[in-house]
């Protein structure tokens, strides 16, 4: 069994996608550990806010076919993959972490650069795992979090 670490965010109907996606993730893998859901300003392109969070659960599942999986959750809540980037989500579920594995192939990257772009990847991530080392640089998320620049990227937590 491997220890898996997803993203999960949404800005459309968002307390609705979150807590079905959480609930399709608890269906097929069980007890899911959940950071805190925290509410952020859209990033890239003028949205609505978005819900986001971290979710850490053990699957026997191996990489590809865990993102194939998030990917077929995603489009069951409305998700396109046709349209911009940055763009509204109805959800979007990333691998971010995939035990201390690190891969770097055509559609799949680990660890997903954005736990060192984004607040409200790294700060969910480091709540849940701080204790872990990224595989690349050697340091805890959580000594990642205490030296990560917020600004311009408030994030604030909520009751979901």
């Amino acid at each position: 069994m491997a220890r898996v670490y997803v993203s999960v965010g949404s800005n459309v109907d968002r307390e609705r996608n979150v807590r079905s996606s959480l609930d399709a993730l608890r269906e097929r893998f069980g007890r899911l550990d959940c950071s805190r859901v925290y509410q952020t300003e859209a990033v890239g392109f003028d949205g609505e806010p978005f819900y986001n969070l971290v979710v850490g659960f053990d699957t026997d599942l191996a990489p590809r076919e865990l993102v194939d999986l998030l990917h077929a959750i995603e489009a069951a809540h409305g998700r396109r993959r046709d349209q911009p980037s940055f763009s509204d989500r109805s959800l979007d579920l990333d691998l971010l972490l995939y035990d201390d594995r690190v891969v770097d192939e055509p559609g799949l990257v680990l660890p997903r650069p954005e736990i060192l772009e984004y607040a409200f990847v790294l700060g969910p991530l480091a709540e849940l795992a701080g204790g872990l080392r990224h595989p690349l640089l050697g340091r805890s998320y959580r000594a990642l979090w205490d030296d990560f620049d917020t600004s311009g990227q408030a994030m604030r937590p909520v009751e979901l």
